[in-house]
């Protein structure tokens, strides 16, 4: 395609056709020349919007959608709308925008979202399709929760397993590789940890968790402070909670979950799984982290308390006697592949 904004016909046929899904919060939404989305949220709702994800490839869409609605979710919020980013390489085709596009309205419409604007265009400044997405939801007035919620004596729930998007990715990008060295099975699984990317699920089970009554069957667990695994994994999230709440951590390696899967595929790519894209897990802080975590095993969302907040700066990770002092993590484990 040619270098630029793309033409208004590929623009209608390429990527407004494809948008289908709509909500009642976007009074104006994406469409031709309309450069500006009008939302409106119930009175008493405070409104949430989140970092842009940066995604690139063939499926960007997919794992950037999911990773922008997950921000949402983490600060306790119900998402609602999207906007992307395009960029595509001069050399890209009008049917892989439609692609991209298509994989894009089909993620949104599994989470009930609308694509509410965004640009497109054709540069040399990128060699991959590049795609990034913000979203914006809402949440009842003083309800969203923050990561700087954190403090000394909270227990630290992980749901499901650490480095889900990672291996997703790295069982696509080096599949035929791997089929050379692992049974079919294990890469066709891996390929599939796609499905576990959304955490709306185990956050707003969360929240119903901390939400209940001393009556009710599941007693209030105190949740003070979540934020969902994405880039650095689980290692990275741990730091920038601790670090956003000033507080230390006390973490046992061999709590957190991981699938067997990740850790066949990392140790035979030389990855960290630790520091690996993390989509599709949520790090939760609450007061009772036993309390929740059973609660949300009897939802269906597998979760494991991994460690807890304590007084002081040091974020230690113990392996049996053997002990590390966590730090920001600089780069994701995923770019060793490209």
């Amino acid at each position: 395609m040619e270098v630029g904004k793309i033409q208004e016909s590929v623009l209608k046929r390429s990527v407004l056709r494809q948008l289908k899904t709509k909500r009642k919060e976007i009074l104006q939404g994406a469409g031709l020349g309309e450069d500006c989305a009008v939302l409106a949220f119930p009175p008493g709702e405070e409104l949430l919007i989140s970092s842009c994800a940066v995604k690139t490839g063939h499926d960007a869409a997919l794992y950037a959608v999911h990773a922008a609605a997950n921000n949402i979710a983490a600060c306790g919020g119900r998402p609602a709308a999207v906007w992307l980013t395009v960029l595509l390489p001069p050399s890209a085709e009008e049917e892989e925008l439609k692609a991209l596009m298509l994989q894009a309205e089909q993620t949104c419409a599994g989470l009930n979202l609308q694509i509410a604007g965004g640009h497109t265009e054709v540069t040399p400044a990128v060699n991959r399709i590049t795609l990034s997405a913000a979203a914006a939801g809402s949440a009842p007035a003083g309800q969203s929760v923050r990561t700087s919620g954190l403090h000394p004596g909270a227990e630290l729930v992980v749901t499901k397993w650490v480095g889900l998007e990672g291996t997703a990715v790295a069982a696509k990008e080096k599949e035929r590789e791997l089929l050379s060295h692992f049974p079919a099975y294990l890469v066709e699984t891996a390929r599939d940890f796609d499905r576990y990317l959304s955490v709306l699920p185990e956050a707003a089970a969360a929240l119903e968790a901390a939400a209940a009554s001393e009556d009710a069957a599941v007693m209030p667990c105190g949740v003070c402070a979540m934020t969902d695994l994405s880039t650095g994994g689980i290692f990275s999230a741990l730091w920038e909670m601790g670090e956003s709440a000033g507080v230390g951590l006390e973490i046992d390696l061999k709590k957190i979950p991981i699938r067997q899967e990740t850790v066949e595929i990392c140790n035979y790519l030389d990855l960290n799984p630790y520091e690996l894209s993390s989509g599709g897990s949520l790090l939760i802080a609450a007061d009772d982290g036993y309390a929740l975590a059973d609660s949300l095993e009897r939802a269906g969302i597998p979760a494991a308390v991994v460690g807890k907040a304590v007084p002081g700066n040091d974020r230690i990770v113990r392996n049996g006697e053997e002990k590390r002092f966590l730090g920001p993590v600089r780069t994701d484990q995923i770019h060793k592949l490209f």
